[in-house]
């Protein structure tokens, strides 16, 4: 090997180490940047964060939507919740309670000692998990109803007004406010009524409880016709809480802010999972653990001066009425 190749090789032997060395520092450096990023639009590196919150982006095909399927399983009801028989024999229809919001209510009421009964749309396999949830509190899924919670919806992500067509708006309003409605109807003839003061559950007036969004409140541009059944769910709600009135039937509503269930994988694109909690004050999603307890809240005696109301947990994020 001549002169000037000994230098070459000797160069290289220097600065092939030094740049593999740069080069894994950048990569780690990149990593760490990304995991860090993430973190923090997940809500992870918030102070407070009482629950995990997703880390991957992950998609769903289908509305509304497989809990199944979710690699990160949301939070059901919390391990020191501690029912009080606050639903002692009670027994409450849930619509929309395989998954999500629907599973975390029937959880809790079957803590709290009510029977419940759901529906839902084809999630065979979440269903038989919920159903395997509440009859791990000691309680059966069945009927008829003394309470009735209105929980499912579709929603579909879609960027400008000119991507829906009539069908897409009329569908989603066949499922978000029509549903409520028929519901209702059905369920009116077997609710209990009460128009004097009672007490214990046997007494209890029956209670009707519509699932609205945070969306009926501030909009949401990529689900305009989703915000608008919200809307209108929570004047259906206020509406027939003074029709039935008389009847001592209390009808109420929960508008949860952006909350980990099958429906936001199903919902949005995986790149905007990423930003997607960052609209909330608190800096991340809720779980459904954190919601299903303003349902026991308006289905209990403790809620029995609440009627035409509609609770708000929705991470600190502002409203109007």
């Amino acid at each position: 090997m001549d002169q000037a190749a000994e230098g070459v090789a000797s160069s290289a032997a220097k600065l092939v180490p030094q740049m593999v060395k740069e080069a894994v520092g950048s990569v780690q450096q990149r990593v760490a940047d990304t995991a860090a990023g993430v973190a923090e639009s997940v809500g992870l590196a918030v102070q407070g964060v009482r629950e995990k919150i997703p880390l991957i982006p992950e998609g769903q095909s289908a509305q509304p939507g497989s809990e199944a399927d979710m690699w990160t399983k949301p939070l059901v009801i919390r391990d020191d919740y501690v029912g009080a028989g606050k639903l002692a024999g009670r027994v409450a229809l849930i619509r929309g309670g395989d998954s999500g919001i629907g599973r975390s209510v029937a959880v809790h009421f079957a803590r709290e000692g009510a029977d419940v009964f759901i529906m839902y749309l084809n999630e065979h396999e979440d269903a038989l998990a919920t159903q395997a949830m509440v009859q791990a509190e000691g309680r059966r899924c069945t009927a008829p109803a003394t309470a009735q919670v209105n929980n499912a919806a579709v929603q579909h992500y879609r960027s400008c007004i000119t991507d829906m067509s009539d069908a897409d708006i009329e569908a989603t309003f066949e499922t978000n406010i029509l549903g409520y409605d028929h519901m209702a109807q059905a369920a009116l003839p077997h609710l209990p009524k009460c128009t004097t003061t009672g007490g214990g559950p046997a007494a209890a007036p029956g209670v009707i409880i519509n699932t609205s969004s945070v969306t009926a409140y501030v909009g949401q541009p990529q689900l305009l016709d989703y915000s608008a059944t919200k809307g209108a769910i929570s004047g259906f709600t206020q509406a027939l809480a003074q029709q039935l009135a008389g009847s001592g039937i209390r009808v109420n509503g929960v508008a949860p802010g952006p909350i980990w269930t099958p429906l936001i994988p199903a919902t949005f694109p995986a790149t905007a999972l990423i930003t997607w909690q960052k609209q909330v004050s608190m800096q991340r999603a809720g779980q459904p653990s954190e919601v299903g307890p303003c349902y026991v809240l308006l289905a209990s005696s403790d809620g029995a001066s609440m009627s035409g109301q509609v609770l708000h947990p929705n991470g600190g994020m502002p409203i109007s009425a």
